[in-house]
């Protein structure tokens, strides 16, 4: 099974503005719908997904389990508890939020109950986000070669993660990225406008298109009827390589995200 390229996010969207959120994508014609058990709407996600008319089989529903629920008497119950929410008997992916290093649940302790849920048939796939290489070397480690999905971690044009995406590339692992539009900061860009002007395109398009062109998937949100079907039109945008090698240019570590008790030692 493959991870598809482009999908909805829902973090920090709740109660009726995720609702109406989901149902507009999934009117727009959006399939990929991403969303965690620390955002606190799996269960307006499910009702959203129940009142679209939209069928199980057509979406593909990713959660993430929160580190609260790390340890092996806790992981398959909380996940038992997510899909009840989002009124499903399976996620098609489920990943391990934030490695967490310190809270008192070892790597292959979690690993070990993702990979039993997945044997249990309560997800198709798995995989992590926000690890570094080495991290992601340990989780392969513990579950397989093959095993791990994705690795779905920070990256825009101000924070390319080379290093890292080149690992992942390596080990097959598709990168997933999040805050795409690094907070929104990347639509004041004036390079990013320029190539937004030159194929008749909006920012936010340039930049998503970006990563899908790299092989990466993306999972943008928002509230807007109108913003969610301009960011769609992302998918048939095409860069060509004067326009990614000037995009590429852009990189300045430029991190939104590292919580000092969740985050890894980022590469």
């Amino acid at each position: 099974m493959s991870i598809p390229s482009f999908g909805l996010g829902t973090y920090r969207l709740t109660g009726q503005a995720v609702i109406d959120s989901v149902k507009s994508a999934l009117a727009l014609g959006y399939r990929a719908i991403d969303t965690a058990q620390i955002y606190k709407n799996e269960a307006d996600v499910g009702q959203a997904i129940a009142e679209s008319g939209v069928a199980r089989s057509e979406l593909f529903i990713t959660t993430k389990i929160w580190v609260d629920n790390y340890a092996a008497d806790r992981l398959v119950p909380s996940l038992r508890e997510s899909l009840a929410k989002l009124r499903t008997d399976y996620v098609d992916l489920l990943l391990i939020h934030w490695p967490a290093p310190g809270n008192g649940i070892e790597l292959a302790e979690y690993m070990s109950a993702m990979a039993d849920a997945k044997k249990l048939g309560l997800t198709r796939q798995i995989g992590v986000s926000n690890f570094n290489i080495e991290l992601t070397r340990q989780a392969i480690d513990v579950v397989g070669q093959g095993e791990i999905a994705t690795n779905q971690v920070e990256l825009s044009p101000y924070l390319q993660n080379a290093k890292l995406a080149a690992y992942l590339k390596d080990q097959g692992i598709t990168v997933t990225s999040y805050m795409t539009l690094a907070y929104g900061k990347v639509l004041k860009d004036p390079v990013l406008a320029e190539i937004a002007s030159k194929h008749k395109a909006t920012v936010a398009q340039v930049a998503l298109a970006w990563a899908m062109q790299l092989g990466y998937a993306v999972t943008p949100s928002s509230t807007k009827r109108e913003n969610l079907a301009s960011n769609l039109l992302a998918c048939s945008l095409k860069l060509d390589a004067e326009d990614m090698a000037r995009i590429a240019s852009l990189e300045r570590n430029g991190r939104e995200v590292s919580p000092d008790s969740l985050a890894p030692a980022w590469d």
